[in-house]
């Protein structure tokens, strides 16, 4: 079987850095804006690539709805976003569920063939059975040419279809790295390798749902991270970002989740922190590594070791809805903002640790 060409994946079609992807989402904001569009994902990813300039086909046919509209209704909204920003998605899934469809009609034949060979060899087995009974030996000579004939058949057939078995593992393992990249790309964040917005708000849900019991919520911010970039530049911000995703890849206990929220602020779900201490002494250690990391500036080899952040706290409650929880420990990250930065808050609603 053939493997189709790659197609480029989502990730391929935004290749922007962190500065000029801001540019771009502000001429999308007001272009949205005027329009009255609602600001989800969806809109903000047509409108960046309105913005970006690439695609003059989608350009042209959201100039004409807002032009009828004065808006761009949702409907037309979602066929925009399928045939211009996932379309390469969507080609893929197409490409792979072919292949499977393709090596299962393959291997289908491999086993018709191969029951069918089966079947002409016993039935050669059978017939030089009854001729070897009869009294007649002239006919040994032709018995066995039959047998060796149809023998050798056979065993061509099992040959050909070992092959083709060994040849689909390959495939095989093929169509699985391509959805695990997928995969990886719909709920990872790519600059920090933790979940990205989407899969934390599907994670917080599925953690409230299963009940309050050992669920804990903190949100971190990175402190003063905005004059960071605009005195060291975005590529050592990125930098900065990428160790920290590494460090709560490093330090999450059994049970924990870690994304990335938004910009400098990531999260994490404890699914099995019995108390608030435990989540305290958790979101400690993490921001005394944090304030430990030594990162470098390349192209003066000065060595910065000023980064710290903020958290907030919250262990859930019975009556909690992910919405509810989010905002005390939001509430809780701002109160250690208020009150100094790098430092750990608890919720106003927790009890006081002792010493």
């Amino acid at each position: 079987m053939t493997q189709p060409g790659k197609t480029p994946s989502i990730l391929d079609l935004f290749p922007e850095e962190t500065r000029e992807a801001a540019d771009l989402l502000k001429q999308a904001v007001p272009q949205m804006m005027r329009h009255d569009i609602p600001p989800t994902p969806l809109h903000f990813a047509l409108w960046y690539s309105y913005c970006r300039g690439q695609d003059q086909e989608l350009n042209r046919r959201l100039d004409k709805l807002v032009k009828d509209f004065d808006s761009v209704p949702p409907e037309s909204a979602s066929k925009l976003f399928r045939e211009h920003i996932i379309r390469g998605e969507l080609e893929e899934a197409r490409a792979g569920q072919q292949q499977v469809i393709e090596l299962v009609d393959e291997i289908e034949g491999g086993v018709v063939s191969s029951v069918a060979g089966s079947k002409a060899y016993q039935q050669s087995l059978i017939a030089g059975l009854e001729a070897l009974r009869e009294p007649v030996v002239d006919e040994l000579p032709n018995v066995l040419n039959d047998l060796q004939l149809s023998t050798q058949a056979m065993q061509d057939q099992q040959e050909k279809f070992l092959y083709r078995l060994q040849a689909a593992q390959s495939e095989i393992q093929h169509l699985r790295d391509q959805l695990e990249r997928a995969h990886m790309a719909a709920t990872l964040d790519g600059l920090t390798q933790v979940f990205n917005r989407s899969s934390f708000n599907r994670l917080l849900h599925q953690a409230v749902e299963r009940g309050p019991q050992g669920l804990a919520l903190l949100m971190m911010d990175i402190d003063h991270f905005k004059n960071f970039n605009d005195q060291y530049g975005h590529p050592l911000g990125d930098r900065v970002l990428q160790h920290v995703g590494q460090l709560l890849r490093e330090l999450l206990p059994p049970g924990g989740l870690a994304a990335r929220y938004g910009g400098e602020e990531f999260s994490v779900i404890l699914l099995n922190c019995p108390d608030m201490r435990t989540a305290h002494e958790f979101a400690e250690q993490l921001r005394h590594k944090l304030q430990a990391l030594r990162v470098k500036v390349r192209s003066t080899d000065k060595v910065l070791n000023t980064i710290t952040a903020s958290f907030g706290i919250a262990m859930a409650q019975a009556d909690d809805t992910p919405e509810s929880l989010l905002v005390r420990a939001d509430d809780a990250l701002y109160q250690a903002k208020r009150n100094g930065r790098n430092q750990v808050q608890p919720a106003l609603d927790t009890p006081q640790l002792s010493a």
